[in-house]
């Protein structure tokens, strides 16, 4: 299957606008550079002084990507119609049954938060419901996890949803046993068993949730433009509870449409895909979105981590369009509740980003998703230049206080060269840079006044608060980020590989141990530097407070801003208020009330039970389902079965909590030795055994 009538309108704008935003961010981070060549005591004449100025060049070319970047996205949002906006081709009466379409809603997940997975599944199914739509859509669960406690869990929740739904026949579970290729392997493994069986394919995370009429307008938009691949919507976060996660959240509400809209002013059909909550055409997905193994060892070499950059750029390069729908409503997601999960997540992506500089030159795909694997590399590697840039200007104000002025650097010289420091031109060269910073978000504030939403963010006082917050907030953590990011740059280049775990999604807090460990070593340093500044170079030191001065309070700024309770004070104030809370969708309002009724329902059930294992063993409607489940397993070889006699023994005489999660998951790999072991604990008389595995 080949794209038909590709459209080259979209094709002549994007090559316009990309040379005109490539020209203003040449023409300004020349102008900046030579400014701070000016602002320095010898021009940028001296070696130290030149590596200064190459430094901010690079950084100020990264900054200046994200203001016109922004422009484009304001100029964008200001224009009455999108002539190029994907949402334009939806067919609003399309019936898809009729028209024979079949679509596949999958959900991989890894050790998650089964009361969320359940409430955000049936959410969405009883979403699509309503749209009258139901018959063209399955839901799967394609599970990796590998805590004995949360697979049983799983197996509950999909047996309950599915009979509650009367969905036996429409949600399907499954539980790999080899976790080969992580998420990206788990979707090829449904499509390898049964992507033939629908034509498109959307993808959603644990904590992602999309109204049906979201999910029916990507398929409709799909079947209007037979050229398109993948298209990708815009999630918006929702659920926030703690001070860092609202701030973010506010951001993301705020800010995000105007940079959103700026991808999509950018890219148009060369677009990227971050992987969930979009929709893809299943069959050029299978025949040419296959990842490569990198050459080489980990980290750096093996499977590629971030997979959705690349596939998109596979499916561009197949000859079909890759696309933003920036203006779709009705995608959700959630986001991390404290900063210490924030950057356990960007240690995994960075490392995924790392990666796809290796295929910058690969044969065949086109400039823009380059220009993509570039830019993902540089959202870490920017914060390793923005230290060497601190680091240089340090050593250059120190040796400052111990050099003696050279007066004649260059030979044959009539006139001696005057070491000048300019404070004035420093001052306006920090306010140009703050320009470039704040003013797209200033802009996204002030189109939402113009738009008479303000009240949609608590008025437009409070949402102007919010915005002073929000850059106090972001600004005090930047420095802290900064840091762990060129950590997070150095270490896979060091050749040091990240553990892929699940990520954290509740509210919980940090504590002030867990701040201490993870801050401490940022901390010392802010110290030693701020003490040499301090001693060599005073006025310099003042200068650089706004840097160190959050690392030396990066252990209780992680703390305090992990607090929900600080998050639920603000929004009583009516600050950090996103148009969902002030009118909550009736997708967002399910989700919440089913997440409520699934954890009520889990501390009514007795204690041992709420263990997976415990439950698998004990309970005879759970044991059979999950023997039911694994049935198609392997029987137990004869080599074996004195293993798992062992296993049975040591549950039987020591209890369940004596067991260890392998020896756990042995026994659910295997019904029958998981049957025996249920046969026998029913028929224990000790009490404090009954009463370990649950028993009346």
């Amino acid at each position: 299957m080949t794209p038909r009538t590709p459209n080259r309108d979209w094709k002549k704008a994007a090559k316009r606008r990309r040379s005109l935003i490539a020209l203003f961010i040449f023409c300004s981070t020349l102008v900046a550079s030579s400014y701070m060549a000016d602002v320095l005591p010898y021009h940028g004449a001296r070696k130290l002084e030149l590596a200064v100025v190459v430094v901010f060049g690079a950084l100020f070319a990264w900054i200046s990507i994200g203001f016109w970047e922004a422009m484009g996205g304001l100029f964008t949002v200001l224009r009455r119609r999108d002539p190029f906006a994907i949402t334009q081709e939806a067919e609003d009466g399309l019936d898809l049954k009729g028209a024979g379409v079949r679509t596949a809603l999958v959900m991989p997940i890894c050790n998650e938060d089964v009361a969320r997975i359940a409430a955000g599944l049936r959410t969405i199914y009883r979403s699509v419901a309503e749209t009258g739509q139901l018959q063209a859509f399955d839901l799967y669960i394609l599970s990796d996890t590998t805590d004995p406690d949360i697979w049983v869990a799983e197996e509950i929740a999909w047996a309950e949803m599915c009979k509650s739904l009367g969905a036996f026949n429409r949600i399907f579970y499954r539980h790999r046993i080899m976790n080969v290729g992580r998420k990206s392997g788990n979707i090829a493994d449904f499509c390898r068993r049964w992507g033939y069986n629908y034509r498109y394919l959307i993808v959603l995370d644990a904590d992602s949730v999309m109204s049906g009429d979201a999910i029916v307008r990507l398929v409709r938009m799909m079947e209007k433009r037979s050229t398109v691949g993948m298209i990708q919507s815009n999630p918006q976060a929702v659920n926030a509870e703690s001070l860092l996660a609202r701030a973010q959240q506010f951001s993301n509400h705020v800010y995000g449409p105007v940079f959103t809209s700026g991808l999509h002013f950018l890219q148009l059909g060369d677009s990227h895909s971050w992987g969930h909550n979009a929709i893809i055409r299943i069959e050029p997905f299978m025949k040419h979105c296959a990842l490569p193994t990198l050459p080489g060892k980990p980290p750096l070499g093996g499977e590629i981590l971030s997979h959705d950059f690349v596939e998109a750029a596979l499916m561009r390069k197949a000859g079909w369009e890759v696309w933003l729908a920036y203006d779709l409503g009705g995608s959700y997601e959630e986001i991390p509740s404290t900063l210490l999960d924030e950057l356990k997540r960007d240690r995994r992506w960075c490392q995924g980003n790392l990666q796809h500089v290796r295929l910058l030159f690969s044969e065949g795909l086109f400039p823009a998703h380059r220009a993509l694997f570039l830019h993902g590399a540089m959202s870490y590697g920017s914060a390793l230049f923005w230290f060497l840039f601190l680091c240089l200007s340090s050593a250059e104000a120190i040796l400052e206080a111990f050099r003696k002025p050279d007066y004649f650097p260059v030979e044959h010289t009539l006139f001696p060269a005057w070491p000048v420091w300019h404070p004035r031109w420093a001052l306006t060269l920090v306010a140009t840079t703050a320009v470039l910073l704040f003013v797209p978000k200033l802009a996204s504030v002030l189109v939402i006044i113009c738009q008479r939403r303000a009240r949609q963010f608590g008025g437009v006082l409070r949402l102007l608060v919010s915005m002073v917050l929000e850059v106090v907030v972001s600004s005090l953590l930047a420095p802290v980020r900064m840091l762990f990011n060129c950590k997070f740059v150095l270490l896979p280049l060091l050749g040091r590989q990240v553990e892929w775990s699940a990520q954290e999604r509740g509210s919980h807090g940090t504590p002030w141990r867990d701040g201490l460990r993870f801050h401490l070593g940022g901390m010392l340093l802010a110290m030693l530097w701020a003490a040499v500044l301090f001693v060599y170079n005073r006025s310099f030191f003042w200068w650089n407070v706004p840097i160190f001065g959050p690392l030396l309070l990066s252990v209780p700024l992680s703390v305090w801003t992990s607090r929900p309770s600080l998050g639920r004070f603000l929004r009583k104030l009516g600050l950090f208020l996103i148009p969902e809370e002030v009118k909550q969708p009736a997708v967002i309002e399910s989700l919440n009330s089913e997440h409520q009724q699934d954890q009520e329902r889990h501390t009514s059930v007795p204690l041992p039970w709420r263990q997976g294992f415990v439950r698998a063993v004990a309970d005879p409607w759970v044991n059979a389902l999950h023997r039911f489940i694994g049935s198609t397993r392997r029987r137990t070889p004869p080599a074996a079965a004195g293993v798992y006699e062992k296993i049975q023994e040591k549950a039987l005489a020591q209890g369940p909590s004596q067991l260890s999660p392998q020896e756990q998951k042995r026994l659910l790999r295997n019904p029958e030795s998981l049957h025996r072991l249920h046969e026998r604990v029913w028929e224990i008389s000790d009490d404090k055994h009954s009463e370990e595995w649950g028993l009346p």
